[in-house]
């Protein structure tokens, strides 16, 4: 009786079922990812050219005032951020900073108004207008374009026309001698250091911190993200889409109003004409932070700096001597590079996921 070998074929190496999402990715597919990642590396070649070649530029003195440019745009930039984010755009969140302090002073000077209820009343003043925005848009299917281009107009004429006919001009001032406004100053409006940083800085930095937290961690992030992608799959999976809308334009209105409650409180008056033409400042700013014009996709941090880069770039011509015309040149040209680095970035970062 003869011995068989049998030969036993080696055990074959599982076969690896790792989902691709759960694969390493290199750190620098991981910074590709990034919208704010263009508007930070602008922020740097800005922030070192001033500091080259001006002698206050780099100074606190000089942080100060270009922190200061920076917060008051920064505050309704992320705002507007988060509503691009969702597929709307607000052109009358400019106005609304002028409307606001405008509604604060006459609520205060002419009805005799403690400041701290005129706050209160300007901010549901703001929260209102957002309301009819985001319900116009939501109910009409108008876009958001058309919708608060209406209101910026109307805001305007009524800013200037009401104004006018209350005050007999178009400024509202006196505010020093109503009741409340030395604390309402002090939080809104003051300082904080030696070196006059205003408390709009801290204010801008909160707010970026919590718009950030609620888009990376909060299921409303997730919502505003899946509104401004696609909107029709995000009502079918159960988002809320109108609501969503509603409130980001009703945000958007809020922060506008805080800042415009800020400039008031710092200069003790309020102009008619404040606040126009801020809206393009604001929707620049999201733009150069990474936020895409067709939605779904960019950062409160990418709003942040692209306001930073603003109020470095407004203050660092004034220190350079130059003719501060030339700050809306530089707006045109650092909205034509965001767009073409956004571009490139994420492109960039879609070829290394493959």
């Amino acid at each position: 009786m003869s011995d068989h070998t049998t030969a036993v074929e080696p055990p074959k190496s599982p076969t690896s079922v790792v989902d691709d999402r759960l694969a390493q990715v290199r750190l620098t597919t991981r910074l590709l990812r990034r919208p704010e990642l263009g508007a930070l590396l602008a922020a740097i070649t800005v922030g070192l050219f001033f500091a080259l070649t001006t002698d206050d530029f780099g100074t606190l003195n000089g942080m100060a005032n270009w922190t200061s440019v920076a917060a008051t745009l920064g505050i309704p930039a992320v705002a507007v951020a988060l509503l691009m984010i969702g597929g709307e755009f607000d052109l009358s969140a400019g106005v609304m900073t002028g409307s606001a302090g405008l509604v604060m002073g006459l609520l205060a000077t002419e009805l005799d108004m403690n400041i701290w209820p005129a706050i209160a009343l300007t901010f549901l003043f703001a929260g209102a207008v957002g309301f009819i925005n985001g319900y116009m848009v939501v109910r009409t299917g108008l876009p958001s374009f058309i919708v608060t281009l209406a209101t910026f107009f109307v805001l305007q004429g009524i800013n200037l026309g009401v104004t006018k006919q209350i005050t007999g001009t178009v400024r509202v001032s006196g505010l020093l001698e109503v009741g409340g406004f030395e604390t309402a100053k002090d939080i809104f409006g003051g300082s904080f250091s030696t070196y006059d940083f205003r408390m709009s800085f801290l204010w801008w930095i909160a707010i970026t911190i919590v718009a950030t937290w609620i888009l990376a961690r909060t299921r409303v992030g997730n919502w505003i993200f899946g509104v401004g992608g696609d909107p029709v799959a995000a009502r079918n999976v159960g988002v809320p889409v109108a609501r969503v809308k509603i409130g980001l334009f009703m945000g958007t209105a809020m922060a506008a109003a805080l800042a415009g409650i800020m400039i008031a409180t710092t200069l003790s008056s309020v102009q008619a004409s404040q606040g126009v033409g801020e809206e393009f400042s604001y929707i620049i700013a999201a733009v150069v932070g990474g936020c895409l014009l067709t939605g779904g996709y960019g950062s409160a941090i990418g709003a942040a700096i692209g306001a930073l880069i603003i109020g470095m770039a407004f203050i660092g011509i004034q220190f350079s001597g130059w003719d501060t015309d030339w700050r809306y040149l530089f707006l045109g040209v650092i909205l034509l590079i965001a767009v073409l680095v956004n571009n490139f970035v994420r492109r960039s970062a879609e070829g290394a996921r493959k």
